[in-house]
């Protein structure tokens, strides 16, 4: 009878699951989606706690109390700019715990048949491997995302030569560790994680930093099929159920984010994607002219003048905070009778749906908020595209420049606006360290300062 209410309860965490799944793929269910999320990792665990031995509750309440404790105040203290190696360094515990379920599973009691050791001996393997991969994957990414590793790519010559020969190496460890008797294939599967740990190191550490966002979203689908290993090697239906939603969820998402990015999926895979870079740009065809600049007063009238306006939000409006003040003088242009548009790029910002959740948690209404390919051909019927804190994602030497490192990668035209300002601390370039041609157009003006102080003033101009 346990039994089988215990299945019955992974049955309906599954389901919830996958309303989760299905919730957060639009921003009005998303606040649905994660609390069927919850409620469903709630039935999980109850019905994981009810098919243990009762003796070890104490332990489980134990660990439980203080993973939560830690976790509710990592969640409550993070900032929105700060959630991408959040999110990165989360994947990374979920690898070292498939590394360590899989060591502890082989060296551990076993009553598997011996007709049946061999698969299970490889289920360890590429559990420990995955999960190794995504560990040290995921914090070069978090230190990456943190900036305490520099965002160019680290590029050793030969290096997919490399790549392959530590591929195949754990190939060969892994046949070495299936034949191994007992305890004696220690050394092999040691030996795997840390070869595949060094390939995890060697794949992030080749990504340039534009593409980072991409790399959130596949170490998301490594670190759901490092889950779905564990579940295999702990013989538990809905970790595997789990974990295969998460990874394929993030494979989804991952080609989602390359076609956003121009890159291909298979490059992804295989790591160190899109760092390759075009050729050299010819002599004097950087970026050049002169930069017509505007002040927050100027901007409140240009925008209150408009008929038509599209706000694209950048990492800098993150960096910034500046999503509040942002609302309001949306707010007041709404009220005096401009329509006002969203554009979200794909990858703007430092994590798949970043711009999203900041706007949201702004109550900025869903309905005017649009993807790239929503509204790019609405450019030429605005007045003004005004752009705030983004770079990359609005940069036109991606369809004018074939030798450009972002070459071919899908940008939000706002050039073909009327009018477009340009919110920006300086002349920087952007995450990708390309020059951007935008900011020397003749319809363009620059807008500089910090994002939330302009914002402050142009608020205050318009109420004013």
């Amino acid at each position: 009878m346990t039994q089988s209410l215990i299945t019955i309860a992974y049955i309906a965490a599954s389901a919830l699951f996958i309303l989760s799944l299905g919730g957060l793929s639009r921003q009005e269910t998303a606040r649905r989606g994660n609390w069927y999320g919850i409620i469903g990792m709630l039935i999980a665990l109850a019905a994981t706690a009810a098919a243990m031995d009762p003796s070890g509750w104490p332990i489980l309440g134990g660990v439980l109390i203080v993973g939560a404790l830690i976790g509710a105040a990592l969640a409550s203290r993070v900032q929105m700019t700060s959630m991408p190696e959040l999110v990165a360094i989360l994947h990374s515990f979920v690898g070292l715990a498939a590394v360590l379920v899989g060591f502890g599973t082989y060296l551990g009691p076993s009553n598997i048949p011996q007709n049946e050791l061999l698969i299970h001996h490889i289920e360890i393997f590429i559990g420990v491997c995955i999960g190794s991969i995504t560990f040290t994957g995921s914090v070069i990414a978090f230190l990456k995302l943190r900036g305490s590793i520099g965002g160019k790519p680290f590029m050793i010559p030969g290096r997919h030569i490399i790549n392959l020969a530590m591929l195949i190496g754990t190939i060969v460890l892994g046949v070495m560790f299936a034949m191994a008797p007992g305890v004696s294939g220690n050394t092999y599967l040691i030996a795997a994680a840390v070869l595949t740990g060094v390939l995890g190191i060697h794949f992030i550490m080749a990504i340039g930093g534009a593409d980072m966002p991409v790399v959130v979203s596949m170490l998301n689908s490594y670190s759901g099929w490092a889950a779905s290993a564990a579940g295999f090697m702990l013989s538990n239906d809905l970790l595997i159920i789990t974990g295969a939603l998460v990874g394929s969820s993030g494979a989804i998402l991952s080609y989602i984010m390359c076609k956003g990015m121009n890159r291909s999926f298979v490059s992804v895979m295989l790591g160190g994607f899109g760092t390759e870079g075009g050729a050299a740009p010819a002599a004097g065809s950087a970026p050049a002219g002169e930069v017509h600049s505007i002040d927050a007063a100027s901007t409140a009238e240009k925008l209150q003048a408009a008929k038509k306006v599209i706000i694209v939000p950048g990492y800098g409006l993150a960096v910034a905070q500046a999503q509040h003040s942002l609302a309001e003088v949306v707010k007041i242009l709404k009220e005096g009778g401009t329509e006002v548009k969203f554009a979200i790029h794909p990858v703007a910002g430092r994590l798949p749906g970043h711009m999203n959740v900041l706007l949201a948690e702004a109550n900025i209404p869903y309905d005017i908020v649009f993807e790239m390919e929503e509204i790019n051909h609405e450019y030429p019927s605005t007045d003004v595209s005004w752009v705030i804190g983004a770079n990359d994602i609005v940069n036109p030497s991606a369809l004018d420049d074939p030798a450009s490192p972002i070459a071919g990668m899908p940008v939000l035209h706002v050039w073909e606006a009327r009018d477009t300002v340009v919110m920006k601390r300086g002349m920087a370039s952007g995450y990708a360290g390309v020059d951007n041609p935008l900011f020397y157009m003749e319809n363009t003006l620059m807008l500089f300062g910090d994002a939330k102080k302009v914002v402050d003033e142009i608020l205050t101009a318009m109420r004013s």
